[in-house]
């Protein structure tokens, strides 16, 4: 059993340079004086608290701190107005803009005309006055100039009186929100590759353009010698590293060595590996958000770190032909806790897969829980499965399941051990346990790695996902002459019976984290059937998030123009800004690559 004594939930903390995203909310007004604006002060201004309210009560940013709302000093009725706004919102550091407004107002004078910063209005339904007019004007004002905005109306109409948010304006409200304060999240945050290209892996072929002109972040390269020097010459804080061996022995569970006898490593070899990939945890580490400590020690630039919001190891083969593998090393940097107790979670793509990571790195900051890096690697049709098993697959997995498998990196989160209603999930950090992260600990193995695969040694996590689990699977690729494309694929987590679940396991390397996955299927598209999800995945790899989240990612890929290629999320949950419906209604995904196409990256330059 995993020693959880010492298991604590850190404090909230933001660990990179830079502060967080706020929400910047204006209150718009009509600007008529003597009588009209006097008469929807009070009710303007209460529309922006209880927005306020509501984003504030409900969201926090990965780190467990609680989102922080900016409110414009006055209501706006005007250009000076909303000028004032402007600024104190850039004194402030707000990164996503919504505007509130019960009435009439000055459409093109009032609106926000910042390009960079995502935003929505949301316009009042009441009688009284025309809050829906405003919203219709302002977001042609908004769609006129190139600014998207998204437009938010409740369906039914509200006394004036009524200060509540209704349920389906409440849900746009925080859909819209967590995907801007993830937009923003990522603004001036560094991609950290850690080595170059992997075995010829597209995605580790990391693009700028990309990265800078979508995501509005830089790129930072170590070479992977700094490895070498940094466990040579000790660039590590040591203390740590005691601790964090003494607490790898107790809670790391070594499984059964699957390579040939003669070719096993000894003893004091696996021992000498396991103090290796625990160094390169910490180097790693401290190569993304730096460590205090280092500059201690007199490695005052070490301790600096990247900056890196995100980062991938290349490994394969440069490093792992010689030295231990970088599975531990990522799995638990994914992971929600470690030697120092549970915390954010890292994001470490496997192989330097960047388009992975920018995945992974969607999926966290829309989620706040981990994410598992895997590859998308088979296919398991009923029939396939009753020819090798003797068994129908039946439940969620009766039309065929993918086998999601890589070799050991994917967070331990995702083996299922955290409920949430007694429901297999996977949470935020503050939310987690020291039982269910003991738990997790429990049910995964540290298997040798296959010789095979890793000449230099080291350790694969292996676990399999309990069933039932709600995630979606997200993936963005690269197209010459289109840019990027997002794919997303709901579904759950599948429990095979053991005898099934170990025949069709053992066909791939018994020593890897495992997946069975059921996509949702629509009877649309590619979603018709399991296979043609599998056979449409743009790349050999995906990353996974707790929940259905879809529409959440939807949204957020709206806001940096990327299209989405497939997706099977319902239409009433798909949300994006109003300019899109005048690229067609009728057929949303050609509007969505139109659109795109037309506004041009958030950060680019059309």
């Amino acid at each position: 059993m995993a020693n959880i004594k010492s298991l604590k939930v850190n404090e909230p903390k933001n660990r990179l340079q830079g502060a967080h995203p706020k929400i910047g909310i204006r209150p718009t007004i009509d600007g008529r004086r003597r009588g009209v604006r006097e008469s929807l002060e009070n009710q303007t201004m209460n529309m922006a608290k209880a927005a306020a309210k509501l984003l504030t009560e409900n969201l926090k940013y990965a780190d467990g701190l609680p989102v922080e709302c900016v409110i414009a000093d006055t209501c706006i009725g005007g250009v000076a107005e909303a000028a004032r706004c402007a600024e104190k919102f850039a004194r402030e550091g707000v990164g996503v803009s919504l505007t509130v407004t019960p009435c009439w107002c000055y459409g093109s004078e009032t609106m926000d005309m910042d390009p960079l910063t995502p935003k929505a209005i949301w316009g009042f339904n009441g009688t009284e006055r025309p809050g829906a007019v405003y919203l219709a004007a302002v977001l042609a004002a908004h769609n006129q100039k190139g600014i998207p905005a998204f437009g938010i109306y409740g369906k039914d109409v509200q006394d004036a009186s009524n200060t509540e948010i209704p349920e389906d304006v409440r849900q746009k409200l925080l859909q819209f929100a967590q995907a801007g304060i993830a937009v923003g999240e990522m603004k001036g945050k560094s991609y950290l590759a850690l080595g170059s290209v992997s075995m010829g892996i597209a995605g580790s072929i990391v693009n700028e353009d990309f990265f800078q002109n979508y995501l509005g972040m830089r790129n930072e390269y170590v070479d992977m010698s700094e490895y070498v020097r940094r466990l040579e010459e000790g660039i590590y804080d040591k203390e740590e590293f005691e601790r964090a061996i003494k607490w790898v022995r107790e809670n790391c569970k070594e499984g059964p060595d699957n390579n040939d006898p003669k070719v096993q490593s000894s003893r004091q070899r696996k021992d000498e590996e396991w103090e290796t990939v625990v160094k390169m945890t910490l180097i790693t580490r401290d190569l993304m958000v730096g460590n205090p400590k280092l500059a201690a020690l007199g490695f005052e630039e070490e301790g600096l770190g990247h900056n890196a919001i995100a980062s991938g190891f290349q490994g394969q083969r440069h490093w792992i032909d010689h030295f231990p593998n970088g599975d531990f090393m990522e799995a638990m940097l994914n992971s929600s806790f470690d030697w120092n107790g549970i915390r954010q979670a890292y994001i470490v793509a496997t192989e330097n897969d960047s388009l992975n990571a920018a995945a992974m790195l969607f999926g966290h900051l829309l989620t706040n829980t981990a994410q598992v890096f895997a590859d998308v690697r088979t296919y398991w049709s009923p029939a396939a499965v009753k020819r090798v098993t003797g068994k129908d697959l039946t439940g969620l997995a009766k039309d065929g399941i993918i086998h999601l498998v890589n070799s050991g990196s994917a967070a331990i989160d995702g083996c299922g051990q955290q409920t949430i209603d007694g429901k297999p999930a996977m949470k935020p950090y503050w939310d987690i346990t020291p039982e269910e992260a003991g738990k997790c600990l429990d049910a995964t193995l540290w298997r040798p790695a296959s010789l095979g695969y890793f000449r230099g040694g080291g350790f694969s996590s292996d676990f399999m996902t309990v069933g039932g689990m709600p995630v979606t699977l997200s993936r963005i690729n690269l197209i010459k002459g289109l840019g990027p494309v997002l794919q997303i694929a709901e579904g759950y987590s599948v429990e095979l019976p053991r005898d099934v679940s170990s025949a069709l396991d053992n066909r791939t390397d018994p020593t890897w984290p495992t997946t069975w996955f059921a996509p949702v299927l629509t009877g649309k598209g590619v979603f018709t059937d399991v296979y043609s999800v599998m056979a449409n995945w743009g790349a050999n790899h995906g990353a996974f998030s707790y929940g259905h989240i879809g529409a959440e990612l939807i949204t957020m890929a709206s806001m940096l123009r990327i299209p989405v290629c497939m997706h099977n999320v319902s239409e009433d949950r798909i949300f994006r800004p109003n300019a899109w419906g005048a690229f067609g209604t009728y057929d949303k995904e050609g509007s969505d690559y139109r659109a795109c196409e037309n506004f041009g990256p958030l950060y680019g330059k059309k």
